[in-house]
């Protein structure tokens, strides 16, 4: 099979600089361009420079449509409609958008979580990644769900830095967030409409409330999502059940042990732990925002619609220390 050749949008920021270190060295992928309005004719490795000797790509302002067959969009929330509506992208084009734009499955997107629709993804042209917090917190409950035992959710959970973007704000630069933490959006982040859609589908007429409670975390990297809810059954039951769903899915692992971020940072895995007290069930998820919260979820899901094996080019290495 010939190279899938690959095109960028907006791969100057944190999920485009993560897209190009995972893209470089897919070995059925070919990067052809990386677009990036305020970085362009600079050396890609002037802005991600970790990258350098890795690649002698050059940011550019242009859209070769054309010589691509698939382009992930990087821009951020509310530009990839916009994008895509100025834009006239070649039919055999294929787009991974990584925003909330059409999360909700308009425009002809199908929504992206490869646990829970990945028949429907291999057969997608237009693909909408899930949100970082969505993915923990979904791959957390999805085999409760499917059993149909998801009562009123509670759930507390917290991110690295790196999940609000490269651009500075208040609450994102060093000496504020720093030795800090702070909550954010209570009971409305956005991903909370993501999260019920597809809670919907594997339990029909689920309509309980989720209680998200996000945290700002004093690290970079990392998120760890704290999920519970009443349960009737046993432990025993319960890690069957998670077992059982996900035995076909390759980058989910339940732990028989407390879990910590480090173990997926810089990784495409998801890793899981129950616990049971009393009449509650509590399951632990973490992910690292970056990879299998944004850009390892993208390039998996592209290895799902161009029919490669599903965990090509994201053998990533593992930080633990």
């Amino acid at each position: 099979m010939r190279s899938i050749k690959v095109g960028i949008i907006g791969a100057a920021g944190y999920t485009g600089g993560e897209l190009l270190r995972i893209l470089i060295h897919h070995p059925q992928a070919e990067l052809v361009f990386a677009n990036s309005q305020s970085q362009a004719g600079k050396p890609v490795y002037v802005t991600h420079t970790d990258l350098l000797g890795d690649t002698d790509l050059v940011f550019t302002a242009d859209y070769p449509f054309h010589e691509v067959d698939v382009i992930f969009l990087c821009s951020g929330h509310g530009q990839s409609k916009k994008f895509l509506s100025e834009h006239d992208i070649p039919s055999h084009v294929k787009i991974i958008d990584l925003s909330t734009d059409f999360r909700d499955e308009s425009e002809g997107f199908v929504y992206g979580l490869p646990e829970l629709n990945r028949d429907r993804i291999k057969t997608a042209q237009r693909l909408a990644n899930p949100g970082c917090f969505a993915t923990a917190i979904q791959l957390a409950l999805l085999p409760m769900a499917n059993l149909g035992k998801l009562g009123e959710v509670h759930v507390s959970a917290v991110t690295g830095s790196t999940g609000a973007g490269q651009a500075l704000s208040a609450s994102t630069h060093f000496s504020w967030r720093n030795n800090n933490i702070s909550i954010y959006k209570a009971f409305t982040h956005q991903h909370l409409k993501e999260i019920k859609q597809s809670l919907g589908r594997l339990q029909t007429g689920f309509s309980e409330e989720v209680n998200f409670i996000p945290y700002r975390g004093n690290f970079t990297r990392g998120i760890m999502a704290n999920v519970y809810f009443r349960y009737e059954g046993s432990l025993e039951e319960a890690v069957e059940a998670y077992q059982e769903y996900y035995a076909s899915h390759p980058f989910v692992h339940l732990s028989a042990s407390p879990i910590d971020v480090k173990q997926v940072v810089n990784s495409n895995k998801c890793i899981i732990e129950l616990q049971k007290e009393g009449d509650k069930l509590l399951i632990t998820s973490i992910i690292d925002n970056l990879v299998k919260g944004a850009s390892g979820q993208a390039v998996q899901n592209m290895n799902l619609m161009f029919g490669l094996e599903e965990k090509a080019g994201l053998q990533l290495k593992t930080i633990s220390f």
